[in-house]
């Protein structure tokens, strides 16, 4: 049976740049940052408060998942933020917009009610568009 959803990707055009943001900007902290004899980064990344989680910060090149066409498809849709990456939840959601903000993190859309709380969006410099919540009260 499965127990819980362990690692999650996300995919980036720039590993470096995404580690500045993700534990810069974001605050998140590292868990693994290692290059394999074949040159290959594996960089994964979790909030501080959900240390049972890894986002892994994929490259997005060519490699055993993905012929060069593939890539340059794939990079393009994300770079479009064609693909909505994920939903990080705040206990006070417009407070994490400014500090966010403050830190350059660009959003899409402030603060706003929605019928599941209030709900800001922001892009990662790759494109990866997130929802930011602060979900109501059950």
């Amino acid at each position: 049976m499965i127990q819980r959803l362990s690692h999650a990707t996300i995919w980036v055009d720039d590993q470096d740049a995404a580690y500045d943001f993700y534990v810069g900007k974001l605050g998140f902290e590292v868990h693994t940052d290692a290059t394999m004899e074949n040159g290959f980064r594996w960089l994964t990344v979790r909030p501080k408060s959900q240390p049972d989680l890894e986002i892994v910060l994929m490259k997005i090149a060519p490699g055993p998942q993905l012929d060069e066409e593939s890539a340059s498809a794939l990079r393009e849709l994300v770079r479009q933020g064609a693909l909505g990456a994920a939903a990080f939840d705040t206990a006070d959601c417009r407070a994490t917009y400014e500090e966010l903000k403050a830190k350059g993190v660009e959003f899409v859309s402030p603060p706003k009610e929605q019928f599941y709380g209030v709900e800001a969006t922001f892009k990662d410099p790759a494109g990866n568009w997130f929802s930011l919540n602060q979900p109501k009260p059950h």
